[in-house]
């Protein structure tokens, strides 16, 4: 957090709570932080409710509720914009459909904490998500970029912050362990194969290949050598054009 300094005094921080066990560990950790921080900031906790509707939470949002009240967070249950069922109608890519049902919760994300006057979006993505978002886009969009620990939006009037970048998912389930933090349950009903679970599979083909693969990679992506890269030609450009019309 201090390498990209992701909190400033007098922050108001909106936590995204999915009910993952990455989620849940990084409220705990923002939670603590602050009675130690040298800085003062607020925190509340949000969670997309994507099996509900307004007047009647889904389980999922319930499980979630309970485990957030366990430490006195105020918590805020929005109802889904964009339901799984309606994404398996409309994602052009089916094996693609996180992408945009993650998408639809990220804009609902940034409206509800922009409307609320937050001045910080907090995220629980950590390294290995990192890693898979780079491959992923590498392999699918044909470009080089991931997701970044901290990020400007809308002209600098929200900070997206991911204060777990630089851990692993199994230091995190290590450490929440631990602490006897539990993921909820939560239920997908399109949690079947996808890309990014593609990805997956085929980095920790590449960490079986190389125990140091990890490591490398995600040093690579602070360690770019435009020099050695190709340009972008019109026929790169074109086929970008073609493959996200």
């Amino acid at each position: 957090m201090h390498e990209y300094a992701m909190l400033a005094d007098g922050d108001s921080v909106l936590v995204a709570v999915s009910g993952g066990i990455d989620s849940l560990f990084l409220l705990w950790l923002l939670h603590f932080w602050r009675k130690k921080a040298p800085l003062s900031y607020s925190l509340e906790a949000v969670h997309v409710d994507m099996e509900g509707d307004a007047d009647s939470p889904g389980p999922a949002a319930c499980n979630v509720k309970a485990a957030v009240a366990r430490t006195g967070i105020a918590l805020t249950v929005l109802p889904a914009l964009w339901r799984p069922d309606e994404a398996q109608l409309t994602a052009p890519h089916p094996r693609n459909i996180c992408y945009y049902c993650a998408r639809s919760r990220r804009t609902q994300l940034f409206g509800h904490a922009r409307e609320r006057g937050f001045s910080t979006l907090a995220l629980g993505h950590h390294r290995d998500d990192i890693i898979e978002t780079f491959v992923l886009n590498m392999t699918f969009s044909g470009n080089l970029s991931t997701m970044r620990p901290k990020q400007e939006l809308f002209c600098g009037n929200l900070s997206l912050i991911r204060p777990l970048s630089y851990i692993d998912k199994s230091e995190i389930r290590q450490a929440a362990g631990n602490l006897g933090i539990r993921a909820v349950s939560t239920c997908c009903p399109l949690s079947g194969q996808t890309r990014r679970k593609d990805v997956r599979q085929l980095v920790q083909a590449m960490y079986a290949l190389h125990p140091e693969a990890k490591k490398q990679i995600f040093s690579a992506l602070g360690n770019v050598r435009n020099d050695y890269l190709l340009k972008q030609s019109a026929e790169m450009k074109n086929s970008r054009k073609m493959q996200n019309p």
